[in-house]
């Protein structure tokens, strides 16, 4: 199992960094679903939510007991220095069989995972933002 120990004395901002690229990747990931659901052979795809927000749980439980981020490699997001990570689209069964089953149920439920999404997302940046105005206020008093 890999840990990633960040080297990142701003923990917070790291883990808002990490969250806004994780749901900009996701994105990608649902508007595809969108755009392919009529090709031959296609297969609904997402990033692993639950694996993502699990580990960065645990990344912040170890901050909070032993003051530092380390996160561990799941099967499907592995962590690399300098705030990098993958994380691997997987099939999306759920979506695979609402979509043999009812194509206008599917394309609402992509809809409304991007929508879900991109709520996370700006929330993230607000947060972020927030932060940074934060710092520049106290960097100049």
């Amino acid at each position: 199992m890999n840990l990633n120990v960040s080297p990142v004395t701003d923990n917070l901002t790291e883990l808002l960094n990490r969250i806004i690229d994780f749901t900009e990747r996701r994105k990608e990931v649902l508007t595809r679903n969108l755009f392919d659901y009529r090709s031959a052979g296609f297969e609904p795809m997402d990033l692993p939510v639950h694996e993502f927000a699990d580990t960065l749980t645990r990344g912040l439980a170890e901050y909070i007991r032993n003051k530092r981020l380390v996160l561990e490699d799941g099967p499907n997001v592995h962590f690399h220095d300098q705030g990098e990570f993958e994380a691997a689209a997987v099939v999306d069964n759920k979506s695979l069989e609402l979509l043999r089953n009812d194509t206008h149920a599917y394309v609402q439920e992509q809809i409304q995972r991007l929508s879900e999404n991109l709520i996370h997302n700006r929330l993230a940046v607000e947060l972020l933002r927030q932060k940074r105005k934060k710092e520049t206020q106290f960097a100049n008093l």
